[in-house]
Order: C-alpha cells, then structure tokens, then sequence
C-alpha cells in the first residue's frame, strides 16, 4: 500500500499522469501493472498497455520503432486523445489493423523498455521491478512454455543491453525487488 500512496501523490498534481513499469522478463511487471490498476480504478479511468503488444516479433522489439510507438501513446494520452494503436499478433507474426483505445485519465506503460530516456519527462512515475535473470527466466518458460526457451535466451542479452543503454534502473522512482 506504501507503494499506491505514494503513486497517488506523484499523480496528483498531474494533467494525464502516465506510469511504467519496467524491468527484466519474468520480473512481475504484469501482475503490478494489473494490481496498480485495481487499486487506482476508483480514483482514474486506466489504460494499460503492455510491451508484448507493441514489439515487433522477437528480433525488432527494443528498436526505434517502439521508441516511436511509445512517443505517439504519450503524446496523444497528455492530449487526452483517443490513442490510435496497431497490436503485435505474435501467431501470425504481424500486426493487426489500427484500432482506437479510449482516452483515459492515467496511462500505465508495462514492460521491457516502457521506461526509456525518450518518454520519462513525461511520467508521472518510473517503476523498475529487479529479479535475478535465472529465476525471471525460469518464470517466464512456466508461464509461456519451454519452445521459447532458445528466443529467450537471446531476448535476455537484448534486454540487458537495452537496460545498460538507457540506464533505466538508475532512472526509476521505486525499484523493487522479485
């Protein structure tokens, strides 16, 4: 609950408060994301928005292009603008038609990378969510199933450059602890 209250004061004072949470695969991110949401949806209309929807497949996630994508959510939640959004569809590698999402009071950003340097003059809160990689990586097979094991793997090297490039643990507001 420490954690809430103190989210609730750094929004508070903000037009469009915006949320994320980052850290290594497997961490927990998308269990707070959804337990943030639950405790803040009496107070703020939510959208919430995960990584895995934006990235391009295994090989073009942490790009450019999801630079780009998270700009464009930012931008047009602080404008209090529908956001216009094309999912990635991970069976049919490719990504879906555009489709709209509700403009909403508080954005919440979840995932590898929802953190980075392009975005965080605009968040109202950075939340990094640490775990030792063997266990994150251990958690993420259970949940995903073991054919992703080698994809894994090198998504774990990807990520740990990704992390070391934009210095997102160093940059957050909380850091916790799997």
């Amino acid at each position: 609950m420490e954690l809430i209250s103190a989210l609730l004061d750094l929004c508070k004072d903000t037009t469009q408060p915006v949320i994320a949470i980052d850290g290594p695969a497997g961490a927990g991110k998308t269990t707070l994301a959804h337990d943030i949401k639950l405790a803040l949806a009496q107070r703020y209309s939510i959208t919430e928005i995960h990584m895995d929807d934006l990235y391009d497949g295994w090989d073009n996630a942490l790009t450019d292009q999801l630079t780009d994508v998270l700009t464009h959510l930012v931008a047009a939640h602080k404008k209090s603008a529908a956001i216009s959004l094309s999912t990635y569809d991970w069976q049919a590698g490719a990504f879906s038609p555009v489709a709209e999402i509700e403009k909403s009071e508080l954005l919440i950003l979840e995932g590898v990378g929802s953190g980075q340097m392009a975005i965080r003059d605009s968040l109202s809160a950075l939340i990094w969510i640490d775990i030792d990689e063997s266990e994150g990586l251990a958690r993420v097979l259970a949940r995903d199933g073991k054919e992703i094991e080698s994809q894994m793997r090198k998504w774990l090297a990807t990520q740990e450059q990704h992390f070391a490039g934009e210095g997102t643990q160093n940059a957050a507001d909380f850091v916790l602890t799997t």
